[in-house]
């Protein structure tokens, strides 16, 4: 008996709609991220956003310039200080305004930790992406001792309303330098603690290496900026490029990657936080008696025109463009968040990627919602 050989047939491909969120759990907040799998690999992806969209400019154009601080509060809401420190100085640079040194230096040092404290909690979450549980108790715990400190200085945990037009809402305690001293001594072995935990552990670097990269040259097109854009290996940092307040005072180093990988992302990170204590350490000495605050009505009222001013939040370039038409309420607020423009460049990082390393890359990137939405 003879049996004839039938050609094989070509399968036809067939692209797999995966759907992620708004509710994943794995989506650092209400994030919704469409991918198309061929196999394994991601085909295409299509980020969609606005799940926590709340209107924050609008509801400026409806608010006195002082309580305009507590609504950006609720923008990147890991880094709260640093999004107060934004707008303040924007109106501060419309009005003219000289802020006395001593506020200024305690701005440096609250936005500082506030960096700290917001990278912590990028360690403990990334580490969860990737698969490891104890990450998360490191980070949260040198993440609580910040935000103690800063309860003690503002009156609250996370929406501080502490930094006002002109300095701050009021001195430091008595007791501040004593215990920063004893915080700093902790974070730094804490951040030593996980990075040895972490950082060189085989499981995370195959997980990390390589996955996700893209150049400098190519970042830049897309719009990254902060540590996604220093992971890619270009120094740009606005503290540096554009100082603002009293940075120019201050010597520290600029954490630059290679790759621009998911593991550059994070390292660069890790070495931020040890540049961000070395800036509160000179903080702290050049940090004299004196007033807190700029001789400034309460109800502020800029003259008419406008302003812009960029600063480096820990997730990258924070803008505010303000209008103002004289009144105690701005004409038209701004903001130019990073996280918006660095998911731009999510769709070029997914695409090729494996499915299980969505996640992973997404993470890296380190979004907060409150901010890409407002």
């Amino acid at each position: 008996m003879q049996f004839q050989q039938q050609p094989a047939q070509q399968a036809d491909s067939l692209d797999l709609m995966v759907n992620m969120g708004p509710q994943h759990p794995s989506t650092h907040g209400v994030f919704r991220l469409v991918i198309w799998i061929d196999g394994e690999r991601i085909v295409r992806a299509e980020p969609h956003i606005g799940y926590l969209h709340r209107g924050s400019e609008k509801l400026c154009e409806g608010e006195q310039y002082g309580q305009i601080i507590t609504l950006f509060d609720r923008l990147d809401y890991v880094s709260n200080l640093n999004c107060e420190l934004a707008f303040c100085l924007t109106v501060e640079k419309l009005m003219g305004l000289e802020v006395p040194d001593r506020a200024s230096c305690i701005r440096v040092v609250l936005c500082e930790l506030n960096r700290i404290a917001s990278h912590m909690l990028f360690y403990g979450v990334f580490g969860l992406d990737a698969g490891a549980m104890t990450p998360i108790l490191y980070g949260f715990r040198e993440r609580e001792r910040v935000q103690s400190l800063f309860e003690r200085v503002t009156g609250a945990r996370m929406m501080h309303n502490y930094i006002r037009v002109g300095g701050v809402k009021e001195d430091l305690p008595s007791d501040f330098a004593e215990r920063l001293g004893e915080l700093t001594a902790l974070l730094r072995a804490g951040i030593d603690e996980c990075d040895e935990l972490l950082t060189n552990n085989e499981l995370f670097l195959s997980r990390t290496k390589g996955v996700g990269a893209i150049g400098g040259s190519e970042g830049v097109d897309y719009g990254l900026s902060g540590p996604s854009l220093r992971a890619a290996g270009v120094a740009e940092d606005v503290r540096v490029s554009e100082p603002y307040s009293i940075y120019d005072r201050f010597d520290y180093g600029i954490p630059v990657g290679t790759y621009g990988d998911c593991f550059d992302r994070y390292y660069v990170r890790m070495e931020e936080m040890r540049q961000s204590l070395r800036i509160v350490d000179q903080a702290m000495e050049q940090m004299e008696p004196g007033p807190v605050s700029a001789k400034v009505r309460r109800i502020a009222r800029p003259p008419k025109g406008e302003a812009y001013l960029r600063t480096e939040s820990p997730r990258g370039d924070f803008g505010v463009y303000l209008v103002s038409d004289g009144s105690d309420k701005p004409y038209r607020v701004k903001v130019r968040a990073p996280s918006f423009a660095n998911l731009q460049a999510l769709q070029r990082l997914l695409r090729g990627a494996y499915v299980a390393d969505a996640v992973v890359i997404l993470g890296s990137i380190d979004i907060v919602l409150g901010e890409v939405d407002r």
